[in-house]
């Protein structure tokens, strides 16, 4: 428990790295603060909530999370998934939510379940991205054509609708305005690689807006202080009603989280990150961001690596950039507040292609037919249907294709005795099992070795030393061919079995089926002597 909390350790680096840290918050927290505003709004909680939410979960996050570069806060596939739960829940539902999440996530990092992340394949992880990606870009169709998204639609059809609906007439400012953005923000690092493009952009459109008196919808009022802290109101029937909802956000946290945190530790110098640890700071993170009226929290792949690339070293950065997001909540939200909606969809929009690596895409493509349907169906569902259900239906993919591979290279090979040939060894048929004897392949193993033809075999000898994985199906497989075999009159030896699979074959009554407590051997040698001397009693 104790390496699940703060310690010194944690700001060894601080006097060597502390002017590099405060300067990577600094650059982060420019670059966080158009994109707080953007998610909070695209989640349907508002631009303040997402302000909120990058200012007490990244504090939160910094001092009690795994990595010591990770910086977190507001992200798209938290404003994706949040989205649906606004428009069914109400905005009334998301402080009980947020924490209700939390607590999940926190629960998982005390439990140790922070390692669970690698069992997510790769095609999963990257078809859920471009999906995500998708869904943002789908989402600021509404604010580019100056329209509220259509209640009750999913993202696609309602961009589709809002297309087909348009007036072209208002549509064409805010377009222009998408298009000035996104424009800014492709050309300004080109100038100069450290100009901050998103909020350069923003705060010249901005300008250009006001300056020509363009009439499009901006952000509006926003608080100039933290609320207080309140714990939500909670009750049973609430509770059950926003369970499912906590459970999808809290995996979509803890899964964005630690891939994130996972990206950094191969950026950074620092070293490894705790994955335990980290479950634990994200949770208290989305608890408190709850707690002062924001929305859930999960590491941040893009600020994060603005983050490394800017020079911290310690979770100091992190904690300067939500500093930095504080400032803005006491000292700036006047001008924050006139910045057009369709500024924050341009710099969305930007993000949302950001997300897309074409190599990546070819990669996956040019690689497996399943880890290529994996990707692709992983990237349908999660546009078309649900986040979670699409991980949950890519991993149940990508463990079926891998299952099949495995079960495709288990096998029973015969083999020729070893040595010098003497009388009745052709009485003796030695089978090797290769692979995986698991209930993916021991049917088939079953039927190769019982229904192959033994006209003139007393002994076989299953030689086991080659088998790398035994479940419960095969062991009992294994009992049913020992027994099958024993009851035609030959005599079964198994040879080679290996120590962790012992126990699993003594509970499943494999040696029970043997005819004698002497028929399992260790060595090959002593298998195939065992077997000439039953052949040559016979």
């Amino acid at each position: 428990m104790p390496r699940l909390l703060p310690h010194r350790a944690d700001y060894a680096e601080l006097p060597r790295s502390w002017r590099r840290d405060v300067l990577a918050g600094v650059t982060v927290g420019v670059v966080a603060l158009p994109l707080a505003l953007a998610f909070g709004i695209s989640s349907g909680v508002g631009a303040a909530a997402g302000l909120i939410t990058a200012v007490v979960a990244g504090l939160v996050a910094a001092v009690f999370g795994g990595s010591h570069v990770q910086v977190s806060g507001p992200t798209g596939a938290m404003a994706v998934v949040l989205a649906p739960i606004v428009a069914q829940h109400g905005l009334a539902s998301i402080a009980l939510v947020t924490v209700v999440a939390g607590l999940v996530v926190l629960t998982a990092g005390i439990t140790g379940l922070g390692r669970a992340v690698t069992f997510i394949p790769w095609p999963v992880i990257e078809g859920f991205t471009l999906g995500i990606a998708m869904i943002i870009f789908l989402q600021q169709v509404p604010a580019a054509f100056a329209q509220q998204a259509p209640a009750g639609e999913r993202t696609l059809p309602a961009a589709i609708t809002v297309i087909a609906q348009a007036d072209w007439t208002s549509a064409a400012k805010t377009l222009g305005v998408v298009a000035v953005v996104a424009l800014l923000m492709i050309a300004l690092p080109r100038l100069h690689r450290a100009i901050p493009e998103s909020l350069t952009a923003v705060i010249v459109v901005t300008l250009l807006v006001s300056i020509l008196h363009i009439p499009v919808a901006a952000i509006g009022e926003l608080p100039s202080h933290l609320p207080a802290p309140l714990l939500p109101h909670a009750d049973l029937g609430a509770l059950r009603t926003l369970l499912g909802a906590a459970l999808a956000i809290a995996a979509l946290s803890a899964i964005e989280s630690l891939l994130s945190a996972r990206v950094a530790a191969t950026m950074s110098p620092t070293g490894p990150y705790d994955p335990d640890r980290e479950l634990v700071g994200q949770g208290l993170a989305s608890v408190a961001s709850g707690v002062f009226g924001g929305m859930p929290a999960t590491g941040a792949i893009a600020r994060t690596a603005v983050n490394v690339r800017s020079g911290a070293r310690t979770r100091v950065a992190a904690i300067v950039h939500s500093l930095v997001l504080l400032g803005v909540v006491y000292l700036a939200t006047g001008p924050v507040s006139t910045i057009p909606l369709a500024a924050l969809a341009g710099v969305l929009v930007v993000t949302s292609f950001r997300m897309i690596s074409a190599g990546t895409v070819r990669k996956i493509l040019r690689s497996t037919r399943s880890d290529a349907l994996t990707f692709v169906l992983t990237a349908v569902v999660t546009v078309c249907f649900d986040l979670i259900e699409a991980v949950e239906i890519g991993i149940v993919v990508a463990a079926f294709f891998a299952l099949r591979s495995v079960a495709r290279r288990s096998s029973v090979v015969r083999e020729e005795l070893p040595g010098p040939h003497l009388p009745g060894d052709d009485e003796i048929a030695l089978l090797r099992l290769d692979g995986a004897m698991f209930f993916g392949a021991a049917e088939r193993i079953s039927n190769a070795i019982v229904d192959a033809e033994h006209p003139h075999t007393s002994v076989v000898i299953i030689r086991m030393s080659q088998l790398g994985m035994l479940d419960a199906t095969g062991a009992h497989t294994l009992a049913e061919i020992a027994t099958e075999l024993e009851s035609r009159g030959i005599t079964v030896i198994i040879k080679g079995v290996r120590p962790e699979h012992a126990e699993l074959l003594a509970n499943v009554g494999v040696f029970e089926s043997l005819r004698h407590e002497n028929h399992l051997l260790d060595s090959l040698d002593d298998a195939i002597a065992h077997a000439r001397t039953h052949v040559s009693a016979r």
